[in-house]
């Protein structure tokens, strides 16, 4: 269904630096720096950071969250750990089971990036 999701950074090294630690405790290569953006590839698709491009300060969507997909609760709580260590801010629930409606659970963490970004760490399980 999408093709990207960029979100912008208020301090773009800050920013990288959280990235590569949360995504790489997911799996995922370091950023590659691109136009003074950085990208994180994989087979569903690109996700960037940058610093916005109208000059304007960046700043986080109120209501909007941007989710990663996780294999497992044990890697979600490490990429919920790094990012952590690496300067963004738990919020909402401890990470853990959360009941979400008929039946499902699922194994979730949320944090904010350095630019105050909302994200969540995901693992649905089979």
């Amino acid at each position: 269904m999408f093709s990207h999701i960029m979100l912008g950074a208020k301090d773009l090294e800050a920013s990288r630096r959280f990235y590569d630690a949360l995504l790489g405790a997911l799996g995922h290569k370091p950023g590659v720096e691109g136009k003074g953006r950085y990208f994180y590839r994989s087979a569903g698709g690109a996700f960037g950071i940058t610093l916005p491009i109208d000059g304007q300060p960046a700043c986080h969507g109120n209501g909007s969250t941007t989710g990663f997909a996780a294999v497992s609760p044990e890697q979600i709580d490490a990429a919920h750990a790094a990012g952590v260590a690496a300067g963004g801010v738990s919020c909402e629930d401890p990470p853990g089971w959360r009941d979400i409606g008929n039946g499902m659970r699922l194994y979730l963490a949320y944090l904010r990036d350095p630019a105050g970004n909302k994200l969540c760490l995901a693992h649905r399980p089979a």
